[in-house]
């Protein structure tokens, strides 16, 4: 029998906004209900949802965690009466909050068993940008093999596991970002396309490549991107748009082109998903590519782990968008 405390140390936010601190308090560690597990954190995945949060623009879904963290892998040590099968387990699975804790409630149904070879690290740095990118690819997309995507942010977290997806599933992908760096690496997971936005017009060098059109696009950008991406869809396009880091206005929209290729426009999330959509989508990717991923066919690019007292630090270099793939913190 695991002896589980009373309280545990978390990361909470000081003063949310622009100018929101992290520091660690005590709280007391959450009861798991019947379908949930609760893990002890060995590791949580940083995401950009966690800074906008701490700048209050992305709350949790009502009644969860207001502890940061969307992610975790550690090892069960309570579970609801049905579950009991996962106690002692290693796992990794989304949260909807509280994964920057040293104990986290996980769904069951949202739990995925931590591939043999993989650190808590590695795991902890899986499932929100595979899920995601699944997500956007697959249950959205409905990407085919030989058509054409077009990811933007290509080297961040979502970007590389979607690049990974999209040439599992035998698509052609093209990406953008910023520096050779970042294009090195997209290239070397299958990228054929890899394009600096910030010295190349991407829809220019896309259309050239690409005359037919693409079939395909995952945007965290929007903004004034939509309306270059609506002139590069072949038809029946789709835009997908997961984030809004260049605004959400959109100037001077026409929407004709869109219409010409009858093409669509479609906003989407994961974190406020109901537990049964989590579940499906956990479930579906599982069903396609955990082999691939215990096989290391496809894996997270891990960029860095940090101490989880450094969160701020950690924080802080994501906010440079310096960053590859992910970063984690470890406990």
């Amino acid at each position: 029998m695991v002896s589980i405390p009373a309280t545990m140390q978390v990361i909470a936010v000081e003063n949310a906004g622009k100018d929101s601190t992290l520091r660690i308090e005590q709280r007391a560690v959450p009861q798991p209900s019947a379908e949930q597990l609760l893990v002890k954190v060995a590791a949580a995945g940083i995401n950009r949802a966690d800074l906008m949060q701490r700048r209050g623009l992305y709350p949790p879904p009502e009644g969860e965690s207001d502890i940061l963290g969307l992610e975790v892998a550690g090892v069960v040590v309570a579970a609801g009466p049905l579950h009991k099968s996962w106690l002692g387990k290693a796992v990794f699975g989304l949260v909807p909050g509280g994964g920057y804790a040293e104990y986290a409630l996980l769904h069951a149904g949202h739990a995925m068993a931590v591939p043999a070879g993989y650190s808590m690290a590695e795991a902890a740095a899986t499932a929100e940008v595979f899920l995601t990118a699944y997500q956007l690819l697959c249950s959205i997309g409905n990407l085919q093999t030989n058509q054409r995507v077009l990811i933007h942010a290509g080297a961040s977290g979502v970007g590389t596991a979607a690049i990974q997806l999209a040439k599992a599933i035998g698509a052609k992908v093209a990406v953008t970002a910023s520096s050779a760096e970042k294009l090195a690496i997209c290239t070397a997971l299958g990228a054929e396309l890899a394009i600096n936005y910030k010295t190349t017009a991407f829809e220019q060098e896309l259309a050239s490549h690409w005359p037919q059109g693409v079939d395909l696009v995952l945007d965290p950008v929007a903004g004034e991107y939509i309306s270059r991406e609506m002139r590069l869809l072949a038809m029946d396009g789709k835009i997908v748009l997961y984030a809004m880091m260049g605004g959400h206005d959109i100037p001077q929209l026409n929407l004709a082109p869109l219409f010409k290729r009858r093409g669509q426009l479609i906003c989407s999330t994961l974190r406020n998903r109901s537990n049964r959509y989590k579940t499906n989508l956990t479930q579906a990717f599982s069903q396609a590519f955990a082999t691939m991923l215990a096989q290391r066919q496809i894996q997270p690019v891990l960029q860095q782990q940090f101490d989880w007292r450094q969160a701020q630090i950690a924080h802080q270099l994501m906010a440079s968008n310096a960053t590859i793939g992910k970063l984690v913190l470890t406990f």
